[in-house]
C-alpha cells in the first residue's frame, strides 16, 4: 500500500473563532457540514457518510483553536493518519481562516482538496460566511 501524503490548505472564513469551533470540535456541529451523521462516545467519533462509516479518535485539541482526530483501523488501533482543523486568527486584522491539514494518496491530493473546499463552502453557509 502506497504511503499517504500529507497537505494543508488554509480557508478565509468570516466567523468568530468561538463559533467556529463548536462546528469543528463537536459531533452535532461536525454532522451539519462534514458528515451525514457523527456519533461520540467519549474521545472516540464515528463518521458516517451515506453507507459507509469512519472511527476515528480525538487526539488532541485545543478549546478554541483547534481539533485532531486520528484514524483508527478495524482492531481499534490508530493509524498514522489523521485530520487536523486548526482555527487561524491574523494578530493585526483579526481575520480568521481554517486550516485543514489531511493524508491523501499522491494521485488523489486534488481530489481529496477539492472536497474540503466543498465541505468547507457548506460550513461557510452554515455560519453565514458567504
Amino acid at each position: 500500500m502506497d504511503q499517504k501524503v500529507r497537505y494543508e490548505i488554509e480557508f478565509p472564513i468570516n466567523s468568530s473563532p468561538q463559533l467556529l469551533y463548536q462546528y469543528i470540535s463537536t459531533p452535532s456541529g461536525l454532522s451539519e457540514w462534514f458528515a451525514d451523521n457523527v456519533n461520540s462516545r467519549g474521545e472516540f467519533f464515528t463518521f458516517i457518510w451515506n453507507d459507509s462509516e469512519e472511527k476515528a479518535r480525538l487526539a488532541s485539541k485545543k478549546s478554541g483553536e483547534k481539533v485532531k482526530f486520528k484514524w483508527i483501523d478495524g482492531n481499534g488501533k490508530d493509524t498514522e493518519y489523521f485530520f487536523e482543523l486548526h482555527i487561524l486568527v491574523d494578530e493585526l486584522t483579526k481575520d480568521v481562516s481554517l486550516m485543514v491539514i489531511d493524508f491523501a494518496d499522491k494521485d488523489e491530493v486534488d481530489e481529496s482538496s477539492l472536497l474540503w473546499e466543498n465541505q468547507i463552502s457548506d460550513l461557510k453557509h452554515l455560519i453565514g460566511s458567504v
